[in-house]
């Protein structure tokens, strides 16, 4: 391709780390020039230590009023383009968040610790609706709650919803145990757009199909209409050259962890994994033109990722 290639920016988490070490960061990454910038070290002494990743480091990323909002585990954060940081907004029911998405004045957020979905007004600078997700045999069941007033659902995670996109057809979201890409209609109704593998993270519709972080198989697959598949292998690398390798022994951290997807237009995808490595795809071609690596560190695995709009 001669195209010029876009500026991302990138988000990471770091499993396993300890108190005062790094848990990820903000990256901005020039694919033209193989440039990297790293405008945020997330080290911060409220992380929950109980698990090996749950609270650490940074996660989904938007856009909205000229500035940049992205989300910790438990609390959404606004910056300037530049990475002051300007306000931030917590609420009782926004926990082990992954990823978010726009819509026009709203912001959708998974909660993966209250298996919902929550919404954040722009415009109220306030959590403004939550969705409770169930299933009641094999239809999936969204309850309605306010943030705002107590009498949510209970801890849960029973599905893991880690990926939310919205777009004018509705609002797409799965989980590692949903087993299917879900669209929540106007009037709450929750229906299957397509079945999924177990474990997948980033799954959205594109093109005719969908496509999503295959995790589990170390792939990139887009699913299209009349049986049209193509997959990506995650990139790996000499385990010589890893640091921190086998540090964690139930192996949530490892190498061609695959999570993080972007859809930069008909044709180019980009894809993250561990260690924190954003590669990018060319669908028509079917073949990987770029690739950029933050670390050798195991640990450190990329998160949110999206196109950087303000040049």
């Amino acid at each position: 391709m001669t195209a010029r290639l876009p500026d991302l920016i990138v988000t990471s988490v770091v499993r396993g780390s300890e108190k005062g070490q790094s848990h990820g960061g903000v990256y901005l990454i020039d694919f033209n020039n193989r440039e990297v910038n790293q405008h945020i070290d997330w080290n911060t002494g409220e992380i929950d230590f109980a698990g090996r990743g749950w609270d650490r480091g940074l996660r989904g990323i938007e856009f909205y009023d000229e500035k940049v909002w992205i989300a910790a585990s438990d609390e959404l954060f606004c910056y300037s383009p530049d990475f002051k940081l300007l306000e931030s907004f917590k609420n009782p029911y926004l926990k082990h968040c992954h990823e978010i998405s726009r819509r026009d004045h709203l912001l959708f957020l998974t909660s993966t610790g209250y298996d919902s979905l929550l919404v954040f007004n722009f415009k109220k600078k306030a959590f403004t609706w939550g969705l409770y997700i169930s299933k009641n045999g094999e239809q999936w069941v969204g309850q309605r709650f306010d943030p705002l007033m107590g009498g949510g659902p209970p801890f849960s995670n029973n599905y893991h919803i880690n990926m939310i996109h919205v777009e004018q057809s509705g609002v797409y979201f799965s989980g590692l145990h949903t087993r299917a890409l879900l669209r929540l209609a106007s009037d709450i109704s929750i229906s299957p757009l397509c079945s999924l593998p177990e474990g997948v993270h980033n799954a959205r519709p594109f093109l005719s199909g969908v496509i999503f972080n295959d995790t589990r198989s170390d792939a990139i697959r887009y699913v299209g209409r009349d049986d049209e598949s193509l997959a990506f292998k995650v990139p790996t690398y000499d385990s010589t050259e890893l640091e921190f390798n086998g540090v964690d022994s139930s192996r949530i951290a490892r190498q061609a962890f695959g999570r993080g997807l972007c859809v930069i237009n008909d044709r180019l995808i980009a894809a993250g994994s561990s260690p924190s490595t954003i590669s990018l795809y060319d669908i028509k071609s079917q073949k990987r033109v770029a690739m950029v690596n933050l670390t050798m560190d195991i640990r450190n695995a990329v998160h949110g990722l999206e196109v950087w709009p303000y040049g």
